[in-house]
């Protein structure tokens, strides 16, 4: 059965993003010709899905989608029509999650953003968490993790040290 694999990166004290949508923090561990994996990872995985304002912000900085040539679900309460691989979805989350995970094929990677991963931790829908551990507190913005949802334990699969001081924890979400 296919899983969904939250793959993210956030600050020790847990934001996706400073105020204002600033990324420029996950800039502090970029290293030429390091991708931390996540090549590998993308490899295992032929759907995608992401929050709408997630999806945008990357199309706001000038980028292509990076996952045009993958089955992307856009996660939206505006109905658009559907671009190439890209829907955009209004229907309920968990439908689609539970319909996607019946179908042949490889994994499912949530892209983000922070209400998109509330709500499928609030189901239980997530199978999997890589969490890259960027070190720096940055004090404030967007949480990766929101209150209001159901406590999940968690086992570790493995942890990866990196020399700039990036650590990437992989979880299996048990129960």
């Amino acid at each position: 059965m296919r899983k969904l694999i939250l793959y993210i990166a956030s600050s020790l004290d847990g934001y996706i993003a400073k105020p204002n949508d600033d990324l420029s923090f996950l800039n502090l561990v970029q290293k030429e010709g390091e991708d931390y994996g996540y090549n590998d990872f993308v490899g295992t995985v032929d759907t995608v899905i992401i929050g709408r304002k997630t999806y945008e912000w990357v199309i706001g900085q000038g980028y292509d989608f990076p996952h045009a040539d993958k089955e992307s679900y856009i996660i939206t309460r505006q109905e658009r029509p559907k671009e190439g691989n890209l829907t955009f979805y209004t229907g309920s989350l968990k439908q689609l999650v539970t319909d996607l995970k019946k179908k042949a094929g490889k994994n499912i990677f949530c892209d983000g953003g922070s209400e998109i991963v509330h709500l499928l931790l609030k189901e239980k829908l997530i199978d999997e968490l890589i969490l890259s551990v960027i070190p720096i507190l940055v004090g404030d913005g967007t949480p990766l993790f929101k209150t209001g949802r159901p406590e999940q334990l968690l086992e570790l699969k493995e942890s990866k040290r990196f020399e700039s001081g990036r650590v990437q924890l992989h979880y299996h979400m048990k129960g």
